[in-house]
């Protein structure tokens, strides 16, 4: 117990010194905005009205309250200050990272190999983005409950005390309410119950299969309440996608598409975890693939399940890591595609456990007949440790502010017209219009139909005081994505500056057709009725013609 004290106080200690950086990043353009610096219900802290909203509403294409809780809490203690709220991702992703040493070590009794599978975990490149963005609080925050719901399980099969069991179920409530990717969790409970709690395990020869197949159902009962929750938490999560629209139709992406990125995205998880580069925030899904590509990334995870299952009976942690990493990503691989992305590096935040899993109780028994092999292990172990840390924290200095975000994404991604979007707008925001209008003519340029891309450069041109280019760049957005308020708005107001009042009067009744609870458009068209009447009191002095 000592010893797992002191190695839990030395791991939160290296996390602190590698994270602490991103107390002086500041928020980000991209989803930062809808999750805390836009969001008025969150920006005005915590409030009696602000917790009902949380637990009713799905904004963000998903029904999580706990995190909209969290993030409410941290502008109640820390207001607008980025720093709190990147702490506060910190010390989530630390108590995650302690839990999981825990959990591992009560389960195998192996304190080394459970060490380093936290400690990857806690200093993997791949983790820099769940923490090192304050829109991800809920990759983090949804960790914690994973593992400590898995830990409050496996002390239940220990002891048998129900308390414990509710305690496990609570948690894990709690978790989907933070993020539903932990509809899979049941699985991995199943998965643990043969290794490592050895539920399963015939130790006598004459144990009949009658017997282990009743110990299986009883296992597979005490996961129904589990289940059954995880049910609920998909269909909610359908239902908030499908309501703001970010569920893609297979019009856009037929299935075909999204199977063969599928399981080429599960091969560049497994390199990216052996070999992260090129880490990015948006990889974009490309128009097609390379048929080599497909057919090599099938037979690659065929022959991996092939060979896990064959020696599962001798090396039971490899088909428990290795359907750990495929079931846990399994929500979030693209089937039902949503947003833009083949792959996100923060999907592999609780998925990458699995494969951790296999190489710390793997390598081990690989090098057990190599002589010095404690020597070598070590050696091997403090070298990926401190790789990691290094490139964590190169890794780091990425996220420090959106500009250098999106331009290193640029770099290392082609086609990547959402984040050409999001650059030039950011540039345009921050005075520098040429830069920010080149970026946002290449994102158009790529998809000429991104709405998002006309409304930008819309801003643009109305800043450089050109209101017919505004005025038909708001149109084309329009035309693209009808109900867009804030493509309303702006282009009502345009219209009201080049003095055409009527057609911004127009414009803002028809932003209220779509949506009668719009403030601002109330308020636009209130200021365009007055200036009318103004107008109509007061008309312009016309010279002699």
């Amino acid at each position: 117990m000592r010893k797992l004290t002191i190695i839990c106080i030395t791991l939160v200690a290296i996390i602190l010194a590698v994270y602490m950086q991103t107390g002086n990043h500041g928020f980000l353009s991209y989803d930062d905005p809808a999750y805390v610096t836009g969001n008025p219900h969150v920006s005005s802290g915590i409030t009696g009205n602000n917790i009902r909203w949380a637990f009713t509403s799905v904004e963000e294409y998903n029904w999580h309250p706990i995190t909209w809780v969290s993030h409410m809490t941290d502008v109640q203690l820390f207001g607008m200050n980025p720093r709190g709220h990147h702490l506060g991702n910190v010390m989530f992703h630390s108590v995650a990272s302690v839990l999981l040493l825990v959990l591992l070590f009560r389960t195998t009794g192996s304190l080394w190999q459970s060490s380093f599978v936290a400690a990857l975990f806690a200093l993997h490149p791949l983790h820099v983005e769940s923490v090192a963005w304050v829109a991800e609080r809920k990759d983090v925050l949804s960790a914690l409950f994973w593992f400590l719901t898995l830990l409050l399980y496996a002390e239940y099969v220990t002891k048998q005390k129900f308390w414990l069991y509710f305690c496990a179920l609570f948690s894990f409530v709690l978790g989907l309410m933070s993020k539903p990717m932990l509809v899979s969790l049941p699985l991995v409970m199943l998965m643990m119950d043969y290794w490592p709690l050895g539920r399963f395990r015939q130790d006598k020869m004459e144990l009949c299969h009658r017997h282990l197949a009743g110990r299986v159902l009883v296992s597979i009962k005490e996961k129904i309440p589990f289940l059954v929750c995880s049910l609920l938490s998909g269909i909610v999560t359908i239902y908030a996608q499908n309501k703001g629209g970010a569920t893609r139709s297979f019009a856009e992406i037929p299935f075909i598409l999204r199977l063969e990125n599928a399981l080429i995205a599960y091969v560049k998880y497994i390199i990216n975890t052996f070999w992260p580069h090129d880490l990015a925030v948006l990889y974009p899904i490309p128009l097609s693939f390379e048929l080599w590509k497909v057919a090599g990334s099938l037979l690659a995870l065929l022959l991996m399940s092939a060979a896990v299952i064959r020696f599962g009976r001798r090396f039971p942690y490899l088909p428990v890591g290795w359907f750990w990493f495929i079931i846990t990503l399994i929500p979030v691989i693209g089937l039902l595609q949503v947003g833009s992305q083949s792959m996100a590096d923060r999907y592999m935040y609780i998925p990458m456990t699995g494969i951790l899993i296999m190489v710390a109780w793997g390598t081990p028994d690989l090098l057990k007949k190599l002589q010095h092999r404690e020597t070598i292990l070590a050696l091997l172990v403090g070298a990926v440790i401190v790789a990691s840390v290094a490139l964590t924290w190169h890794q780091l200095g990425y996220w420090k502010d959106s500009i250098t975000l999106y331009r290193h994404t640029l770099h290392v991604t082609r086609g990547n017209f959402l984040i050409h979007d999001n650059l030039g707008i950011e540039l345009v925001e921050n005075g520098d219009m040429d830069a920010g209008m080149q970026e946002l003519h290449e994102a158009l340029r790529i998809n000429p139909n991104l709405a998002s891309g006309h409304f930008n450069l819309g801003i643009a041109f109305d800043r450089k005081g050109d209101l017919d280019s505004a005025i038909h760049e708001y149109q084309e957005s329009l035309r693209i994505a009808p109900k867009a308020k804030k493509v309303h708005n702006n282009l009502g107001i345009a219209f009201a500056r080049k003095g055409e009042l009527d057609a911004g009067i127009d414009i803002f009744q028809e932003a209220l057709r779509i949506n009668s609870h719009d403030a601002k458009a109330h308020e636009n068209l209130g200021i365009a009725l007055e200036q009318k009447r103004m107008h109509a009191i007061n008309p312009p002095v016309r010279g002699n013609e």
